[in-house]
């Protein structure tokens, strides 16, 4: 939520519209049309309502979209209490909603529902619109409530203001723009020896059919036209190493022979299916360690909207989560036999989420989650292995040792084929929220990343004044390099008569970039809204009385500082609408 309010704000800030989507609890696409999303009011108001809250309460964004699915038995698009009660009488929103293209079944249900706008609009939907207006089905003031909406929306656009735009933007700037953000969101998951950043190192092999053919970005409708990627061995030419001509020609044949005989997307929602890894004999990998430096492997996952991950394909020639036995192989001959010759093997994830890595995570001596970095991708990440910069990213998500360890067992749903709906039996135990309180050791927790350099954490200071904590921590470089750090702020809430988790994240900052010996201050400030249990029978928000643990780390599992502060009573923050329920009781995971 914190991070969709700022690239609201930040999108909203040059007079561009945005809209965030989707609204609510559309988190598989299997069947995601039509599947009915079965989920506790507490489960909905504080993991999969939270985010869109605060994006509205912290950024205005222009419009938000519905989603297609049900939530306990109601189309999202047709759910009056989802896109009125909670969206604006709750949140206070005021801007324009949209259904998603083509979503819902029933034009009149969706205009009194609070969808302003339907898109891409029939003719059809309008006849029913007008229709129901002449029988009285629909209250002619309702739909003048939401044209006024869209008419609200045309108002605020430079365009209608008469503002003049330039259909030449400085592409030049954007791209230096995508370039540093791409750097500021990669994840050093391991650095033995300090492998990283690149020392005294020129020539480079480059295994990996995804060091030449670099994943810029996701599928669906997030994706764009970006006007080049720059592969990883682009990149790293760029910086000045080179990388061996002979593995590029192998590598160059062996891609343009294989993508022809890949099926191509016959419409907008086909998943784009990627080639197999290519086999290589260790006879060219022992080659490439005589008379290289270093040896990256590349291993890419293209992914995106209208499909799920496969978790069940370990076997297949086509990886998803799992890793081929290609992929595995490709790994552990190139690292053993760097390694052997003493030279470093270096694993970039070129990967838009978590993959398997269990297996394969003690071969190589580092590996970095590169992410999908955009046009500026091969630059992006040479800048971070040559040390150019630093990097400072935190995982967002777990790496587990298996996918066995998940808290939601019930997805895609019942039935198995082609579901009609799922049940969010987790509850409120999704993510590190689960591993944190039930104990499970993943293999690279929530908030995980190394850097080049070493932080120390000191002077942590809490202070509670009236319904606010104000707290602030000392982080100072102790290294010998340049870097950042993301401090990251849990709190684990006393025991009461809700049920919570051992400890939630409730606040995180990154600091700037700090010289070897300079330290900063951070500060934060904890409501008692930041810190509240949503209460099902009473319908609010709710900060039990009690001794409240602050947590300051690096990590969910690497905790550095602890303080603690008391809440004298209960406290009702707030009283929200009272809708959303469950048709039936579910039997949620709880922390007894």
């Amino acid at each position: 939520g914190k991070m969709a309010a700022a690239m609201v704000n930040g999108v909203q800030a040059q007079g561009v519209g945005t809209s965030i989507k989707h609204l609510a609890a559309n988190n598989q696409e299997t069947e995601r049309r039509g599947i009915d999303t079965k989920v506790s009011p507490r489960a909905l108001r504080e993991i999969y309502l939270k985010g869109f809250e605060i994006a509205v309460k912290e950024s205005s964004p222009w419009t938000v979209m519905s989603s297609y699915n049900k939530i306990n038995g109601t189309e999202a698009s047709h759910n009056t209490d989802l896109l009125t009660s909670v969206l604006r009488e709750d949140w206070g929103f005021e801007g324009m909603v949209m259904t998603d293209w083509f979503g819902g079944t029933n034009a009149t249900e969706q205009v009194i529902a609070g969808n302003d706008l339907l898109m891409p609009g029939t003719k059809k939907q309008m006849n029913i619109v007008i229709d129901a207006v002449k029988t009285g089905t629909l209250d002619e003031k309702l739909l003048d409530r939401n044209v006024k909406r869209v008419l609200e929306l045309v108002l605020k656009t430079p365009c209608f203001k008469g503002i003049p735009f330039s259909n030449k933007p400085d592409l030049n700037a954007h791209a230096d723009v995508s370039r540093r953000l791409a750097t500021e969101g990669m994840v050093l998951l391991k650095n033995n020896n300090n492998a990283l950043p690149l020392e005294k190192v020129q020539n480079i092999a480059a295994f990996g059919f995804g060091s030449y053919d670099f994943i810029a970005g996701g599928t669906g409708s997030g994706d764009v036209n970006e006007a080049y990627t720059v592969s990883l061995v682009k990149g790293l030419a760029n910086a000045g190493y080179i990388v061996d001509t002979g593995l590029e020609t192998f590598y160059t044949n062996y891609i343009s022979e294989e993508k022809p005989k890949v099926p191509k997307p016959k419409t907008f929602h086909d998943p784009i299916i990627s080639i197999p890894e290519a086999d290589i004999p260790v006879s060219l990998i022992e080659e490439m360690a005589a008379v290289t430096d270093v040896a990256f492997i590349s291993i890419g996952r293209i992914s995106g909207e209208f499909k799920d991950r496969d978790l069940a394909n370990e076997h297949y020639k086509i990886g998803d989560y799992y890793l081929t036995q290609t992929e595995k192989n490709l790994i552990k001959n190139v690292s053993k036999v760097f390694q052997a010759s003493g030279k470093k093997a270096i694993l970039i994830l070129n990967v838009g989420g978590v993959i398997e890595l269990t297996e394969v995570k003690d071969a190589p001596d580092a590996i970095l989650l590169a992410w999908q970095p955009g046009l500026e991708a091969g630059n992006a990440v040479a800048d971070v292995l040559s040390g150019k910069v630093n990097p400072s990213g935190h995982l967002a998500t777990t790496f587990l040792s298996s996918v066995k360890e998940l808290s939601g067992k019930t997805f895609p749903g019942t039935p198995a084929s082609q579901p009609k709906e799922v049940t969010y039996d987790e509850g409120i135990y999704v993510g590190y929220r689960y591993y944190d309180t039930f104990g499970v050791k993943p293999l690279y927790e929530f908030g995980y990343g190394l850097s080049y350099t070493t932080f120390a954490y000191s002077d942590l200071n809490t202070k509670r004044e009236s319904d606010v904590v104000k707290i602030s921590v000392t982080v100072t470089n102790t290294g010998k390099k340049d870097g950042k750090e993301v401090v990251q702020v849990y709190v684990a809430a006393p025991k009461g008569k809700l049920d919570k988790p051992a400890q939630e994240l409730r606040a995180f900052g990154k600091t700037n970039l700090l010289e070897p010996g300079e330290s900063q201050v951070l500060s934060f400030e904890l409501t008692n809204k930041d810190i509240a249990s949503f209460d099902e029978n009473q319908s609010a928000w709710i900060t039990e009385t009690g001794k409240y643990e602050v947590r300051i780390g690096a990590s969910s599992r690497d905790i550095k500082l602890k303080a603690a502060f008391n809440v004298e009573e209960d406290v009702t923050v707030e009283s929200v609408s009272k809708v959303l329920a469950l048709q039936a009781p579910i039997d949620e995971k709880q922390n007894n």
